[in-house]
């Protein structure tokens, strides 16, 4: 592989409770709005239907949107528009909701305008209680917050699954790897040979979006064979990308280049998914050497980017390039020098904004190359994140995040090195921003 990017990170927050009393004291079902991401022409929201004191065998959540907004891909839920109408029913899998339970469905819009004239199953989505409440504050537990940190998973291995690994971490936004071309050619499969609607992975992402998580969609990679190249038109590779974030109901690509791939093909297929769903992408780079930066043909790849207009995150991939001296200072040492390629590929942006379109990926643990990332190095890295305001932390893999193997070599079930199961996912997703 290896890496990339994206998004998370552990927080504590406070929020207000409503304590009932007393008895026969009822609260009625209700549905909570709230925005996933937001990219100034459209956003990813979602809404979260909570069954209140009696459970639910069913529902329906309507609303409408303004006009010069309109609704894109959803998922969890089944919808019947009429014009600006829009009727939202419940899939057979999550219909049910017990009492005091929740289930939430997600959509993409087009368009600043905010669903307006809420109704859940004829009623105002916001609720109510009688005939006493109490507000009260506490603390809720660490949730998945935004996608600051994501690391990658080979989601073509049973385990570990997205849910244990949330359940252990309370991490909930990974990055899929990989969406590759198949025996058909230009037909996106997880490796290039399992189908994107496997029912073990859907159920997995669906679990994790349950808890309040989300993904990544990962292209590219250390193997082949790439979408970008079986896929021999624009259109072709549009759909393709299309195809694979609607089977997980995401709206983030990244595409990691560790091969040739058509440059302009490529950046035409972004950009339109961009303009026409506003989706985040990023690209995960090779690393040359740790004064020198991204490799040539990475940054030629930024430059064409650039100059269509197509806004990314860049993951330089930290591990397995050339260096003396700490390896925790080489990897800080290649992430200065790409921010300075990425000065001058957008030479009109400030500092600031050069630093919030990097991200950093490194591979935990041993890399092939012998150097390791171990947990002090991680430390050095989180701590340059978070001095430098960057966009994101992933890190190559999930699935490599134990120490299974201590003294072992770069394989992809263990570190190579000693550790605590889950912990550098532990130490990264301290990073908010």
């Amino acid at each position: 592989m290896k890496a990339k990017l994206a998004l998370a990170a552990t927080i504590l927050s406070v929020a207000t409770v409503l304590v009932v009393s007393p008895a026969n004291a009822a609260t009625a079902p209700s549905a909570a709005f709230a925005k996933d991401s937001d990219w100034g022409s459209g956003y990813q929201a979602k809404y979260t239907i909570s069954a209140g004191t009696s459970a639910l065998t069913s529902w329906k959540l309507e609303f409408d949107l303004p006009a010069g907004s309109t609704l894109g891909s959803y998922w969890d839920a089944l919808d019947t528009p009429s014009g600006a109408h829009h009727s939202f029913a419940n899939r057979e899998y999550n219909g049910n909701v017990a009492a005091g339970a929740s289930t939430s469905f997600g959509f993409l819009v087009s368009g600043s305008g905010l669903p307006a004239n809420c109704k859940l199953n004829g009623q105002p989505c916001a609720g109510g209680t009688s005939p006493t409440t109490t507000p009260t504050t506490t603390t809720t537990p660490p949730t998945g917050g935004s996608a600051r940190v994501s690391p990658y998973i080979d989601i073509t291995m049973a385990t570990p699954s997205l849910v244990s690994v949330a359940n252990a971490t309370a991490q909930k936004n990974f990055t899929l790897a990989f969406a590759l071309g198949s025996s058909l050619g230009c037909d996106p499969q997880w490796g290039g040979t399992v189908p994107l609607l496997d029912s073990r992975i859907i159920n997995d992402v669906n679990a994790l979006r349950a808890m309040g998580g989300g993904v990544t969609v990962a292209s590219g990679g250390a193997l082949g064979p790439y979408l970008e190249n079986v896929c021999g038109s624009v259109d072709a590779l549009y759909n393709a990308y299309v195809k694979t974030l609607d089977a997980v109901g995401s709206n983030n690509l990244d595409v990691d280049v560790e091969a040739s791939i058509p440059t302009a093909l490529v950046n035409q297929a972004l950009l339109r998914l961009q303009q026409q769903r506003g989706t985040h992408i990023s690209y995960t780079m090779r690393i040359q050497g740790q004064d020198y930066g991204m490799d040539p043909f990475s940054v030629s790849i930024l430059q064409d980017a650039a100059a269509r207009g197509l806004n990314v995150v860049v993951n330089p991939m930290l591990m397995d390039f050339g260096y003396s001296g700490s390896w925790g200072d080489a990897l800080v040492s290649a992430a200065n020098a790409t921010l300075g390629q990425m000065r001058t590929i957008w030479p009109s942006k400030s500092d600031a904004q050069i630093k919030a379109l990097l991200g950093l990926t490194p591979m935990i643990g041993r890399n092939d190359t012998g150097s390791v990332t171990d947990q002090a190095a991680a430390r050095q890295l989180l701590s340059f994140a978070q001095a430098n305001h960057v966009a994101s932390i992933g890190f190559w893999s999930a699935g490599r995040d134990n120490g299974g193997c201590p003294g072992g070599g770069a394989v992809a079930t263990c570190s190579g090195i000693s550790q605590s199961l889950y912990e550098f996912t532990n130490i990264f997703k301290a990073y908010t921003g």
